[in-house]
């Protein structure tokens, strides 16, 4: 009877250590989401930075007089999808 004793000790010894060892994992995940959804919010900040400097960028390139054929074209084709995005919202506002 101790034999079983012992048998369900260590089993329950074992039950607990687990338990502590899932709490801790859960703590761990909630942890390692919220870092994801931190880098997350900075990764689309930071794109959204990329594009405002690559606006900039352009513009600056604009406001020389020399432009190399390349620069103007690209652009030519930013302000073209700019205006189609502006149409777009003003079809959507006149709806």
């Amino acid at each position: 009877m101790d034999q079983l004793n012992d048998h369900i000790a260590i089993v329950n010894n074992k039950l607990q250590q687990l338990l502590k060892q899932y709490d801790f994992l859960l703590k761990e995940n909630a942890q390692q989401e919220q870092l994801i959804k931190t880098l997350q919010e900075q990764q689309l900040g930071n794109k959204e930075r990329l594009e405002t400097l690559q606006q900039q960028n352009l513009v600056l390139k604009a406001s020389v007089t020399d432009m190399a054929p390349a620069d103007k074209k690209e652009l030519e084709q930013k302000l073209s999808q700019y205006i189609k995005n502006i149409d777009k919202c003003i079809s959507l506002l006149s709806q």
